[in-house]
């Protein structure tokens, strides 16, 4: 297993500082996040021109991209430059968004299918996060989505199970189709707490992973606009140093 950390983690600053402060944290590789309502990377502009921002990434910092994060829904043309940067960078993992709850199951299925064919036809792996307020919000859902989308996978965010109105819920089920991993701690009522006062067991994640002969990648992923300055720094770090002690 691998450890990254996503760029969404420090969501203010431009994303050739992002990468050089992760690298200074101690981290050797990056997910990157694509979000078209933020100012570090809209796929829009990452889909027009992939190299130049590949280029932005290599000038900063020595980091290894390992997993690309779509957080915002695109047309095909689009997703199809976002694989495209995927694959150039060499990284083998995107994350997308599954549809709003209440969303058709076969339409879900039929748009999970062509992504994934996209994908497929790259060399590169397609999950969707286990978001609240998505179809994947709900354990079983997800893994009945992977089934019909075949070759989809799940990436698990354990923070959106442990934190819900209605009470925590067993994700075990999702294991055997999980392909990535965003970790942080979460209590049952904030989805983002300091290390250690959380509900995030990682012994276990991380066992259950290796059940499971999980060999990728976990990226901490603070959620923006939840710490900053110092704070948000000190979480990273303890996040980092946590985890690989743990692999």
């Amino acid at each position: 297993m691998h450890l990254a950390a996503s760029t969404r983690s420090l969501w203010d600053l431009a994303f050739p500082a992002a990468c050089l402060q992760i690298q200074e944290m101690g981290f050797d590789k990056v997910e990157i996040c694509l979000n078209e309502s933020t100012d570090q990377l809209k796929p829009s502009r990452v889909a027009a021109d992939p190299e130049g921002h590949i280029l932005q990434m290599k000038d900063a910092s020595r980091l290894s991209a390992t997993a690309v994060f779509l957080e915002s829904e695109t047309d095909l043309p689009v997703f199809e430059g976002i694989v495209r940067f995927a694959r150039l960078l060499k990284v083998a993992q995107i994350t997308i968004e599954s549809s709003p709850r209440g969303t058709p199951f076969n339409t879900e299925v039929d748009r999970l299918r062509e992504r994934n064919a996209i994908c497929h036809k790259a060399g590169i792996r397609l999950s969707m996060l286990t978001r609240s307020g998505t179809l994947a919000e709900d354990p079983h859902t997800a893994v009945e989505l992977c089934q019909a989308a075949r070759g989809l996978g799940i990436t698990l965010d354990p923070s959106y199970y442990i934190c819900r109105p209605s009470g925590s819920v067993d994700f075990d089920v999702v294991f055997p189709h999980v392909l990535h991993l965003h970790l942080r701690d979460t209590s049952q009522s904030e989805l983002q707490v300091p290390t250690g006062l959380g509900e995030v067991d990682y012994n276990r994640i991380i066992a259950m992973l290796r059940q499971n002969n999980f060999q990728r990648t976990l990226s901490v992923d603070l959620l923006p606009r939840t710490l900053e300055g110092d704070e948000r720094l000190r979480e990273l770090r303890k996040l980092r140093l946590l985890l690989t002690s743990m692999l």
